[in-house]
């Protein structure tokens, strides 16, 4: 597989980098502006990721208007800030009903504003407005857009009902986007801008994914969807290949054959992309001679390695945490977190180091890739461990079915079309999984339920604003269970639930952690402590790039610590095959 290098884009003017959290998208993106800026290029780099760090990469603040980056000829960047847009465009639609509706409706109004998708429309909204200006543009060889808008997103807004007050009348209640109404005179705009994003003279959508199986899933996913709508010109970037280890080092030998075995089943979608890779590196890449490294070497000069001291009392490993658990007698623990972090590992650690303790202890997933059925595959399960899973797609269409039955009724067919594509937000799926979820809470009076993955801050704040448990639930089952009804109080209940939040120690899972912890306070919800999980610090290994990462892994692992929680635990880097049962129950 060719390197990826920034010149096979040099004839392209948009250039739009996408891709789940932690993949480095922000990283390859900053690195190809800097390297065609030193091809002679004039270089605009622009963020809409509400979880930016542009300003740690470069070391310098942003605002919504070019700045010329220090110490790079030739670039200028921007950091749109969507959660701000999204600000105001929910002042925008709701403020004109404060005063004249009950409180409850309005706050509920504003919480269906507070979801990721207004904040992706709003997004979309700020980076449209920059795209159309053509006397800004025309100032630029290149203008690279660091996360673009999803296959999703688009799609609504094509749709005529996204042009019609169509959801200020609509009552299902599914609908994490709002009334857009707020942006209907930009239909136009917006139309223009999705042409510019089908060109493939003007736009290569580079589609970037780690050699990991969660993480090609999530790309095959936003490949088919941006090629629905007619978005074909796309790239694939297989970001973070180790090169061949050392064959005395256990780590970078199970790193390597778990790369590898990965790379054997990427999706066939995928493979039809045109493919290139980049290096595991060694160091963060973090300022301007960093990313110009990214596409020369695996390895910088040790003294371009920074030294961050770590006190490693305040830091616990999964063992410390068990007890912890086990003594606080916790009776809900829910691991969160986004894609790709290890929550449906950590979620099974704690669950059979519980059991081994002698705890009687469900374990359940809502994880649609049915990780634990591979984690457990083929061993006994402990006695007092029992499994179950939540079939969120089963819950989906359920749920989607019985909502088109009964707000579907009547509309015409534009109107159908909305409905069925607003049921495809990611808050649809939160809510359809809902009352299985509360089913499963209640049981923990019989025993401890360790639960991978839960409803996020705004969709439990969705539900209960305005008593909109009974609201959305009522509309679909026409009553409400007493499972339904408890949970959020139980949830909030810190005598009761434990909330571990799982991160990795890498700048964006560390940001988009700590946006999920800001979410889960506002819905009163306090995270017990934060798991760093995969960390190569403290593995011993003697790989030069695995150690060298080991080394800048700290400086995150010390905000975590530090900063973010008064609980940290490590969870070293292992080899996922090897953390069945057994290998767990040996290792408490």
């Amino acid at each position: 597989m060719q390197n990826f290098h920034p010149r096979l884009l040099k004839e392209t003017p948009f250039l739009f980098f996408t891709g789940k959290g932690g993949v480095g998208k922000t990283s390859v993106a900053c690195a190809t502006a800097v390297n065609l800026t030193d091809q002679g290029k004039k270089v605009l780099l622009v963020s809409t990721d509400p979880a930016s760090n542009l300003q740690d990469v470069f070391g310098m603040e942003f605002s919504n208007q070019p700045t010329k980056v220090d110490n790079v000829d030739g670039l200028y960047a921007c950091n749109l800030d969507p959660e701000e847009a999204a600000k105001s465009y929910r002042d925008k639609v709701v403020d004109p009903f404060r005063g004249k509706l009950p409180d409850a409706v309005v706050d509920q109004m504003e919480e269906q504003l507070s979801g990721a998708c207004t904040v992706e429309i709003a997004a979309f909204d700020e980076f449209t407005n920059l795209l159309t200006n053509l006397e800004l543009i025309r100032d630029f060889d290149h203008v690279i857009f660091d996360t673009a808008p999803t296959g999703h997103t688009l799609r609504l807004l094509q749709l005529p009902n996204a042009w019609s007050g169509f959801l200020e009348e609509s009552t299902h209640g599914a609908s994490c986007l709002g009334p857009l109404s707020g942006l209907s005179e930009k239909k136009e705009l917006y139309a223009n801008t999705v042409k510019v994003l089908s060109d493939p003279n003007q736009t290569k959508l580079i589609l970037v994914t780690r050699p990991d199986s969660s993480t090609f899933f999530e790309a095959e996913r936003a490949s088919s969807e941006l090629k629905d709508i007619g978005i074909k010109n796309q790239l694939l970037i297989i970001n973070g290949l180790l090169k061949k280890p050392m064959h005395n080092d256990e780590i970078s030998s199970a790193f390597y054959n778990r790369q590898q075995n990965a790379l054997k089943d990427l999706p066939t979608t995928l493979k039809q992309l045109e493919t290139y890779s980049l290096p595991f590196v060694s160091y963060s890449l973090i300022g301007s001679e960093s990313l110009r490294h990214l596409f020369k070497s695996y390895l910088l000069p040790s003294s371009a390695q920074e030294s961050v001291e770590l006190n490693s009392d305040n830091l616990m490993t999964i063992n410390q945490t068990i007890d912890d658990l086990y003594f606080k007698n916790s009776r809900v623990i829910l691991t969160m977190g986004k894609g790709g972090v290890g929550k449906t590992t950590i979620a099974s650690l704690l669950a059979v180091g519980l059991a081994k303790r002698g705890k009687k202890v469900h374990l359940t997933t809502t994880d649609p890739a049915a990780h634990l059925e591979f984690m457990f595959k083929d061993e006994q399960v402990m006695d007092n461990l029992t499994i179950s899973k939540i079939d969120p797609s089963a819950e989906v269409e359920k749920y989607k079915a019985e909502v088109i039955l009964t707000a579907g009724a009547g509309l015409d067919e534009d109107a159908l079309r909305y409905l069925e594509e607003d049921l495809n937000s990611p808050c649809t799926e939160e809510i359809a999984v809902f009352r299985a979820f509360a089913d499963v809470v209640e049981k923990s009076i019989e025993e401890i339920i360790v639960i991978d993955t839960a409803p996020t801050g705004h969709t439990l704040l969705l539900l209960d604003a305005a008593k909109s448990y009974e609201k959305e639930l009522s509309r679909s089952t026409g009553e409400v269970s007493d499972a339904v009804k408890n949970l959020l109080p139980r949830l909030r209940n810190p005598e009761e639930t434990s909330v571990l939040i799982v991160t990795l120690p890498e700048a964006t899972p560390v940001f988009e952690a700590m946006r999920l912890q800001q979410d889960l306070n506002r819905a009163g919800i306090q995270p017990k402590s934060w798991v760093i999980n995969q960390s190569l610090y403290g593995t011993e290994t003697l790989d030069p790039i695995l150690s060298a990462k080991a080394n800048s892994e700290k400086v995150w692992i010390k905000k975590v610590s530090e900063e973010l929680t008064s609980q940290t635990t490590i969870v070293k880097w292992q080899s996922e095959d090897k953390l069945g049962i057994i290998e767990m129950k040996e290792t408490f």
